[in-house]
C-alpha cells in the first residue's frame, strides 16, 4: 500500500490541532470530537501514520480541518499575513542603502556554503538531539568540524540511532561524490529560474505555474505538498497555503528565501517583499516571516559591509515586532550572546520549544539559526556546525546558516577545503536543466539577475 506522506487527512488534523494552539486559536471542543471518534495523534517524526483508518474517521478529519480553519485567532492583529500590514507591524523596516553587487565568487561562497551545510545535516535529519550529539561523539567529530562518517561508530550506537535511510547512501564523509539533490538546493534553483523568466517583478501566481510546469510533486514535502495539491485540485494562491495546511507555519517558505536575498543586495526591504510574493503560495504569518527574515539577513551580508551581528539585527527589523517570530529570534541572540557553551544554547532552545512545536516548524528553527549564526560570530565551519548541531530540521537551518556565512566569507578559498573538495563543483537535481550544473556556474547566473533592475 502507498502511504503517502503530508497529505493524509488524519494526521494534518492532529498537526492542525497543534497549529490552532499556537496561533491562537481554542481547538479544545473539535479536539474532543476527534478523540471521543478514535482520532489518533499526528505522528512525531513520520510523514504519514503506518495505517490508514476507517472511511468515518477521514470523513470526519476533512470536516474538522474546516472548522478549525474557522476558528478566530487572538494574535491575528500581532501576526498579519497581508503585505501592507507586515510592513505597518515593522517600525525599522529598513530603506534601501547604494551598494555594489558582489561578485561571482561571492554567490559562489553562498551556494556552496548553502550545499556544505545542508549535505553536513542530511544524515542525521529527523533524528533526535541526544543522537546527534551520540553519533558525532562516536566518531571523535564533537563539535561538529567535518561531515558525519559511521567509521568508528559502534554497531549497537547506529542499530539504535540509523542514519536517514534516504541519505546515508550520499551524505556520509566516505560516501559523498558531489552534492546530492536535496529540496534545500532545488527551491533556490526553482527561484533562479523565476528570475530569468520573470524578473524581479515576478507574483505569486507566477510562483505557482512554474512550479507545476518544473517541480515534480514528489519532490515537494509539508507545506508546499499541501499547496501543489491545492493548485491541482482548483484552489488560488493565496488560498493555497490556508486551505488544509496545517504547516503553513513550518520552515518550507525560509528554505526557498536565499535566491531573493542574493539578488537584492543592499536592499533588504525589496528582498523581504519580494520573498513574501514567494512564501505567501504556501505559508502565513510566521512561516512568511521566517522567509523575509533570511531573506533580508541576506541581503544585508551581500553588501560586504556588515558583521553577522548586524545582518541578523537588519534581517530581525522585517518580522512584525509583536509576533512570535520576533520574540524567538531575539531570545535565541540573547541566549547565544549569554552562554559560552553552544551546547546549552540548544538545551534552552529545546527546553522552550519541543513540548509544544514540531521539529520542522519555523519558530524554533528560525531561533536555532540566529543562535548558530550569533555564536560562531561569522565563523563557517562554527556556524554550520552549531546550526546541524541544534538536532532540528538539520539540513535545512544547516544550509541556511552556510549559505549567510559563506556569502560573509566573500570568496570560495575562504570556505576551508574539507567542505568544498567533497562536493565536486556538481550537484543532482530533478529542476529544469540544472543537473549537474557547477556552482561557480550557478554563481554566474545569480549574479547576472542581481543585475538586472
Amino acid at each position: 500500500m502507498l502511504r503517502l506522506t503530508w497529505v493524509q487527512p488524519e494526521d494534518l488534523l492532529g498537526h492542525e490541532l497543534r497549529q490552532a494552539r499556537l496561533d491562537g486559536r481554542e481547538p479544545s471542543r473539535i479536539e474532543e470530537r476527534w478523540r471521543a471518534a478514535g482520532g489518533p495523534d499526528a505522528p512525531d517524526r513520520a510523514g504519514a501514520s503506518p495505517h490508514r483508518v476507517s472511511r468515518y474517521l477521514r470523513l470526519l478529519a476533512e470536516d474538522l480541518l474546516d472548522e478549525l480553519a474557522d476558528l478566530p485567532s487572538r494574535l491575528a492583529d500581532d501576526e498579519p499575513t497581508e503585505p501592507a500590514a507586515i510592513r505597518a507591524a515593522c517600525p525599522d523596516w529598513p530603506t534601501a542603502r547604494l551598494a555594489g553587487t558582489p561578485g561571482p565568487l561571492a554567490f559562489e561562497a553562498s551556494w556552496l556554503g548553502r550545499a556544505a551545510g545542508c549535505l553536513l545535516g542530511k544524515p542525521v535529519e529527523k533524528l533526535p538531539l541526544d543522537a546527534v550529539r551520540a553519533l558525532a561523539r562516536a566518531s571523535g567529530n564533537w563539535p561538529l568540524t567535518g561531515y558525519f562518517t559511521a567509521r568508528g561508530v559502534p554497531a549497537e550506537l547506529l542499530d539504535a540511532h540509523p542514519w536517514n535511510r534516504r541519505s546515508a547512501a550520499t551524505s556520509l564523509a566516505e560516501n559523498i561524490d558531489g552534492m546530492p539533490e536535496d529540496d534545500d538546493l532545488n527551491y533556490p534553483l526553482l527561484n533562479l529560474l523565476l528570475l530569468q523568466r520573470h524578473g524581479k517583478g515576478f507574483s505569486t501566481a507566477d510562483v505557482a505555474r512554474l512550479w507545476l510546469d518544473e517541480l515534480p510533486p514528489g519532490r515537494t514535502f509539508t507545506a508546499e505538498r499541501l499547496a501543489y495539491r491545492n493548485l491541482l485540485n482548483g484552489v488560488e494562491p493565496p488560498h493555497t497555503a490556508r486551505h488544509r495546511n496545517p504547516f503553513r507555519e513550518w520552515i518550507g517558505a525560509l528554505i526557498r528565501a536565499d535566491v531573493h536575498g542574493w539578488t537584492n543586495p543592499g536592499d533588504p526591504g525589496a528582498a523581504a517583499e519580494q520573498a513574501y510574493r514567494d512564501a505567501a503560495l504556501t505559508h502565513t504569518a510566521n512561516g512568511v516571516y521566517a522567509a523575509m527574515f533570511t531573506a533580508a539577513t541576506l541581503a544585508a551580508a551581500a553588501t560586504g559591509d556588515h558583521d553577522v551581528h548586524t545582518c541578523l539585527r537588519i534581517g530581525r527589523s522585517v518580522v512584525p515586532h509583536r509576533s512570535r517570530l520576533a520574540g524567538a529570534i531575539d531570545h535565541a541572540v540573547q541566549l547565544a550572546a549569554r552562554h559560552e557553551d553552544f551546547d546549552t544554547v540548544v538545551d534552552e532552545l529545546h527546553a522552550r520549544y519541543s513540548p509544544t512545536h514540531h521539529w520542522v516548524h519555523a519558530l524554533p528553527n528560525t531561533a536555532l539559526l540566529a543562535a548558530a549564526l550569533t555564536h560562531a560570530d561569522g565563523d563557517f565551519t562554527g556556524s554550520i556546525g552549531r546550526a546541524v548541531a541544534g538536532g532540528l530540521d538539520t539540513d535545512s537551518v544547516g544550509a541556511s546558516a552556510g549559505s549567510v556565512a559563506g556569502l560573509l566569507a566573500g570568496s570560495p578559498a575562504a570556505l576551508p577545503e574539507r567542505w568544498r573538495a567533497p562536493l565536486k563543483n556538481r550537484l543532482a537535481t530533478t529542476v529544469a536543466d540544472f543537473d549537474g550544473t557547477g556552482f561557480d556556474t550557478l554563481a554566474h547566473l545569480t549574479h547576472l539577475e542581481a543585475n538586472r533592475p
